[in-house]
């Protein structure tokens, strides 16, 4: 059985908590853009995708890929959340030789499909990742998180292109649009405004959901593919630094240093919404 809505947000404040848990190890993060996107990374593992631990390395396995990889804090925890790696290994977050160092490395933790953080690449390997399933006649389904910093990379273009072309409907594009970058606001950097404009000039199908609201989430993925015979773009209007008070929608958050004061004020937000979360599951 499928989990609640309200399950869902309760497994998401959880995974809010091992991002923080990271930062107790190694105090420095991609913590923004983490946060912002955790609800949909989070959604997509446990509602979408078909894998189990003995399955993350099974050639039919659904895959998931984490475009903006300096977000991976986000696919970390998730994994963890939902048991696919043990949870202790968070805690060697950030050290030299860790299997989770701040961008996700293939080679070092399962469930990691590509070495990514050099951004605008991801799209195109999942498509890549896409034409291989169909051509082994695989029913599985590629997903994608993606930034909205990203999209002028010429590359998710192409690959847009591509998919566009070979009628990938298997796979789902996220693009967390939180509206800042590391230096800025995204619309005075590079603004690409319409996001939804240009996939569907692509030949993609488009829609716009809220990417921190929980059911939009859940509604938007029982509906893929958006359209038989295109691939689908979700563009997810999210806040940047969501769940952390102090950094919500700022640009600070984007790689974020803490104070002692700061993680521990975080960290009893949090804990404090777990808790109002399990009560509420509980009683439903």
């Amino acid at each position: 059985m499928s989990p609640s809505v309200l399950e869902l947000e309760l497994a998401a404040s959880r995974a809010r908590r091992l991002v923080l848990r990271m930062l107790e190890a190694h105090p420095a993060g991609h913590v923004g853009g983490a946060l912002s996107a955790i609800d949909l990374v989070e959604a997509i593992y446990r509602t979408a995708m078909r894998l189990t631990v003995p399955g993350l390395t099974a050639p039919d396995r659904d895959r998931f890929l984490l475009s903006a990889g300096h977000k991976a804090l986000a696919q970390y925890a998730v994994l963890a959340e939902t048991g696919l790696i043990p949870t202790e290994i968070l805690d060697s977050y950030g050290r030299t030789g860790s299997a989770v160092p701040g961008h996700p490395d293939m080679h070092k933790l399962p469930g990691v499909e590509a070495n990514t953080g050099a951004l605008g690449h991801g799209l195109a390997i999942a498509c890549g990742m896409a034409l291989g399933a169909r051509l082994s006649g695989f029913g599985s389904r590629v997903f994608v998180v993606m930034g909205d910093g990203e999209l002028p990379e010429g590359s998710n273009w192409e690959g847009a292109a591509i998919a566009a072309h070979h009628r990938l409907d298997h796979l789902a594009v996220f693009v967390d649009a939180n509206g800042l970058q590391i230096s800025g606001s995204t619309r005075e950097v590079m603004g690409m405004e319409s996001i939804s404009a240009k996939f569907d000039a692509f030949g993609w199908a488009t829609t716009e959901v809220d990417g921190n609201d929980m059911a939009s989430i859940v509604r938007v993925l029982d509906e893929l593919p958006l359209a038989p015979g295109r691939p689908s773009a979700v563009i997810a209007r999210t806040v940047k630094g969501r769940g952390v008070p102090s950094i919500e929608g700022t640009v600070a958050s984007h790689y974020w240093k803490p104070s002692a004061a700061e993680l521990a004020a975080a960290i009893e937000y949090c804990e404090h919404n777990t808790r109002r979360l399990e009560a509420l599951v509980a009683a439903s």
